[in-house]
């Protein structure tokens, strides 16, 4: 009984992990770890080369990181930081998306124009489907049935059928798309571009367009409002939109499509990734190098913190 009350005592008093905040640094080959808490950098982690995507695993167990220069899916332990192994990504993975089944991994591959999809359990490839010219960004639709890449030369979105695994449309967008996103339960599909300086929104249903977001802040010339990453609110009315070298956010109502707010962050801010309750959102700002930490509620930057060179992909990692 005593070495259970002091088992039991011991854990009551071991301090709660705190959330992370992991991004890929492009020049370092490094990720940076933040502590949410702290707002402070507490690891870095040696990557392969120029890292961009990350995402981790439903359950949090692994990590999964596009190697792009490395030709490479690498798949982490985020408790050791050790490259358990590689996944057959195809040339120049850029972006990725896990299917809702934690199983099949979406990759773009800029250099093939192909998506190839991986499984993650026999790391084998399950199909390679051509797309448009320069494939960057990947979305998949809530209920796993349609999966999207963005192709930045062909100024493209084409939409994948998940049990075919073959394409069933292409819709046009603006110069050079960057991001995607499947928004309002799965309804609407989202999708920035990046010299074409919008964000395009589809009805998912028809694929038809059904609306066109546009950027305007006072001071900063057309050209350097470059719309890349977007998230949402939880109730998913508000959108957080990435406006590249003109360094500031949008802040946008996803119901009307209207720009409420621009928030200054760093200098040529690329993604973005909220903490567990979506109260602060964390920019990653290629450029400058570092994160700049918005307070959502009051749309205000609150600190910066400096990680490694021109840091890219952002994924929020829960510990407790």
């Amino acid at each position: 009984m005593k070495l259970i009350a002091f088992a039991a005592a011991t854990l009551l008093a071991a301090p709660a992990l705190a959330d992370e905040i992991w991004v890929t640094n492009e020049k370092d080959d490094t990720i940076s770890v933040i502590d949410i808490d702290t707002l402070e950098v507490v690891r870095t982690i040696p990557t392969g080369e120029r890292p961009r995507g990350i995402t981790f695993s439903k359950d949090h167990s692994v990590v999964y990181i596009c190697a792009s220069d490395s030709d490479a899916v690498q798949v982490m332990d985020p408790e050791t930081g050790e490259i358990l192994h590689d996944l057959p990504s195809g040339e120049d993975p850029e972006q990725f998306v896990l299917h809702p089944d934690n199983r099949r991994l979406y990759i773009a591959n800029e250099d093939d124009a192909i998506t190839t999809v991986v499984d993650t359990e026999t790391r084998k490839v399950i199909a390679q489907i051509d797309v448009g010219i320069e494939p960057e960004g990947m979305a998949v639709s809530p209920d796993g049935t349609i999966a999207i890449t963005t192709s930045e030369t062909t100024n493209m979105a084409h939409w994948i059928d998940t049990e075919s695994e073959q394409l069933f449309a292409n819709t046009l967008v603006d110069s050079r798309p960057r991001h995607a996103e499947f928004v309002k339960e799965g309804s609407e599909l989202w999708v920035s571009s990046e010299i074409g300086g919008t964000i395009t929104v589809f009805d998912v249903a028809t694929q038809a367009e059904k609306g066109k977001i546009r950027f305007e802040i006072q001071g900063v010339h057309p050209d350097r409002v470059q719309p890349v990453g977007f998230e949402l609110t939880e109730d998913e009315k508000t959108a957080f939109v990435a406006l590249g070298p003109s360094n500031h956010l949008a802040v946008i109502n996803a119901d009307t499509f209207e720009v409420e707010d621009y928030i200054l962050v760093g200098r040529r801010v690329w993604h973005m990734e909220f903490n567990a309750d979506k109260s602060l959102l964390f920019t990653t700002n290629g450029v400058s190098g570092d994160v700049t930490v918005v307070d959502v509620a009051k749309r205000k930057a609150i600190k910066t913190i400096k990680v490694g060179r021109f840091p890219w992909g952002a994924a929020l990692r829960p510990t407790n």
